[in-house]
C-alpha cells in the first residue's frame, strides 16, 4: 500500500514526535492513502511555520504484515468505537490499550466544528454521527509505536502541488 505525509520537509526516517497539540489517534506518525490531502497539510504546515518547502513524503508499506505482526486498531468508518476513541484522543483523556497502528477516517477540518460541539455537550451522539456520516472523509494510518515504523519504507518525496 501506498501512503503520504505532508510537511514541510523531506522525511527519510519517520519518527515519532509529541505533538504540540491533541490529535485523533493521539501521539504517532501520521499518513494517509489520499495523494490530495497529504498535499493540503504540506502546505498548511509550510504557511503555519513560516519555513521549509511544502512536502509530500511517499511510502510504501505492507498493510497486511504489519497489522499482523503489530497490535493494530481499525475502523471501518464513522462508527461509535471510532467517535469515542477520537473524542477521548483529541481531550487528551485516552486511557485505554495502546496500539502500534491504528487505521481510520480522518476528523478533518470539514468535522472539527461538529467533533468539538460533541466534546463540549452542545449536540447528541446520534446527532454528531449523523452529521459526520454525510461527510466525505478521507483516511489515516498513524504508526504509534517504533515497531510499526519498522514496516514503513520511504520512496521518495515531492513539492506539494498546488491542486486541493
Amino acid at each position: 500500500m501506498t501512503v503520504y505525509h505532508g510537511s514541510n520537509v523531506e522525511v527519510r526516517e519517520p519518527r515519532i514526535i509529541k505533538p504540540n497539540r491533541t490529535l485523533d489517534f493521539g501521539n504517532g506518525f501520521y499518513t494517509t492513502t489520499n495523494h490530495s490531502q497529504a498535499s493540503d497539510f504540506a502546505r498548511r504546515v509550510t504557511m503555519n511555520r513560516g519555513k521549509g518547502i511544502a512536502t509530500v513524503n511517499v511510502y510504501e508499506v505492507n498493510e497486511a504484515l504489519a497489522f499482523d505482526m503489530c497490535d493494530g486498531l481499525r475502523f471501518p468508518g464513522v462508527v461509535d468505537a471510532w467517535l469515542d476513541f477520537v473524542s477521548d484522543n483529541r481531550m487528551g483523556v485516552y486511557s485505554g490499550p495502546e496500539y502500534d497502528l491504528v487505521f481510520g477516517p480522518v476528523a478533518n477540518d470539514d468535522v472539527y466544528e461538529t467533533l468539538q460541539l460533541y466534546v463540549n455537550g452542545a449536540i447528541s451522539r446520534e446527532y454528531t454521527m449523523e452529521r459526520l456520516k454525510i461527510k466525505e472523509l478521507f483516511n489515516q494510518l498513524v504508526f504509534k509505536t517504533d515497531r510499526a515504523l519498522a514496516f514503513l519504507r520511504f520512496v521518495r518525496s515531492e513539492v506539494a502541488d498546488g491542486r486541493g
